[in-house]
């Protein structure tokens, strides 16, 4: 076997060890000044100075609206919602990737073997064992892996932001389910109290206290109610489908669903603007793909420099035809480098084309943190008006409850006529629709507020299904 003179080596070896450290990609408090240069968060947020409790932001809020049936919906969601299988394969893919490029950091060994000492042959037979590794001076191969491992990053957060997201969505779909619900009976209720002015005035019309006018508009009026039942109930039917198709199941518009919206939850912390960005996970998943593009830029410029990769060769060949020189096996050891002379601008058109996509990523990150600030700021506004508008619509409601009684209190003596008992019906069916609109309004804007704070929502652990898109995402692993 012939010597091997690893004295050539030296000089590659001492490049190796003074190769190139990679420079950090930009932290929070640098992406931040760029992507919102003109975005300044206050110190409590605008519109919670009217009704919102001081501390730091708390997870778990499913818990807060004391329903177990939701707790239980949700869960089941988080295992068999198709977005969030989606994801889970995200993750999975991007696990890959990320593996894939880092796997140039490690030398890379083959197997070559041949047999031509068959018929046709040319007589050589043998094999090799082959290995290379490209020394990485100027930090190519480390941008690459870390370009991937930020990249796995951002899809582990994008699925975290999807769970939360499909927690929230599933949630808001329960209450306008059960306000479908609550809408179909007061339109049920108003039939029935237009089927009363229907037999009042029929009544009226027999003993000759009425006429046929009020007995067509009666009935007509009982038409509309019972169309408006009829649109609601199937509103309720298209909301118990669109729950459906969360929770993975058929849209069968067969859930069982509740027959009062869960009680309203205290006020909730809602901690401080000023780490809102550092706790949503789109934001996370937004920053950790600026430092993705980072490195690919750096990957792009360093794809420039030389590339020196060392070699290695154990190789043994013989033949059936002629006599070999030296038929003993033979290893070698050497290097080889490649260097880029002109390639028409590409490796520079690389650089820019990286570049333009950290900026990018920038941008975007500009894009989801102002729309998150917006989110929170909305979601207390519009809860805060919620809370207020109660009060005036109960009041209306009690109110016009009262005016319909009196109404048709006068109709019957004779004082009064049809055409006010059906204008008050109206009046107090708009009443209460409004204000138990607006009571599913209160409740859909807190989750709003939780889903924009970026909190957890954990529901208590539950006996684990076999297989599902949550155990997916569950499961996975962070790769290095």
């Amino acid at each position: 076997m012939r010597a091997i003179r690893p004295l050539v080596l030296l000089p590659l070896a001492a490049a190796l060890l003074h190769g190139c450290a990679l420079a950090p990609p930009p932290g929070g408090d640098e992406i931040r000044a760029q992507a919102l240069p003109n975005l300044a968060p206050p110190a409590a947020w605008t519109a919670a100075q009217r009704n919102a409790a001081p501390g730091a932001v708390r997870d778990d809020w499913i818990a807060t609206f004391g329903d177990a049936q939701l707790d239980a919906l949700v869960r089941e969601a988080l295992l068999y919602n198709a977005d969030l299988a989606l994801a889970a394969a995200r993750v999975e893919q991007s696990a890959a990737y990320a593996k894939l490029a880092g796997a140039a950091i490690y030398p890379a060994v083959n197997l070559m073997a041949r047999d031509g000492t068959k018929d046709g042959g040319d007589g050589l037979s043998g094999g090799g064992l082959f290995a290379s590794w490209e020394l990485d001076l100027w930090g190519r191969v480390r941008a690459e892996r870390e370009a991937g491992r930020y990249q796995y990053e951002s899809a582990l957060a994008d699925a975290e932001y999807a769970r939360q997201s499909i927690a929230a969505t599933v949630a808001k779909a329960w209450l306008l389910a059960i306000e479908a619900r609550l809408q179909r009976a007061i339109a049920a209720d108003i039939v029935r109290l237009s089927g009363q002015s229907v037999s009042l005035a029929r009544d009226r019309l027999r003993v000759g206290r009425g006429d046929e006018y009020d007995v067509a508009l009666a009935e007509a009026a009982l038409d509309t109610a019972r169309d408006a039942e009829r649109q609601l109930a199937l509103a309720y039917e298209q909301a118990l489908r669109a729950l459906e198709v969360l929770l993975g199941r058929y849209p069968a518009s067969a859930v069982e669903v509740a027959a009062a919206l869960p009680a309203m939850p205290a006020p909730v912390p809602v901690g401080l603007p000023s780490e809102l960005l550092e706790r949503r996970a789109d934001v996370v998943a937004a920053e950790r793909r600026v430092a993705a593009a980072f490195n690919r830029i750096e990957e792009a410029k360093a794809a420039r420099l030389p590339k020196i990769a060392l070699t290695a060769s154990l190789t043994s060949i013989s033949s059936d035809l002629f006599v070999l020189k030296n038929a003993d096996p033979v290893a070698s050891l050497g290097a080889n480098l490649a260097a880029p002379i002109f390639n028409g601008f590409a490796l520079q058109a690389q650089v820019e084309i990286r570049t333009a996509e950290q900026k990018l990523a920038v941008a975007e990150y500009g894009r989801v943190g102002t729309r998150a600030f917006g989110e929170v700021e909305a979601a207390l506004a519009s809860g805060f008006a919620a809370d207020e508008r109660v009060k005036l619509l109960e009041r209306a409601v009690a109110g016009n409850a009262r005016a319909l009684e009196l109404t048709q209190i006068r109709y019957r003596v004779g004082s009064g006529d049809l055409r006010a008992v059906t204008q008050q019906t109206i009046a107090l069916s708009a009443a209460r629709t409004s204000l138990l609109r607006v009571e599913a309004e209160r409740r859909i804007q807190r989750v709003n507020l939780h889903a924009a704070l970026g909190g957890g929502f954990e529901p208590s652990p539950a006996p684990q299904a076999t297989g599902g898109a949550g155990q997916a995402l569950a499961g996975g692993k962070e790769t290095r």
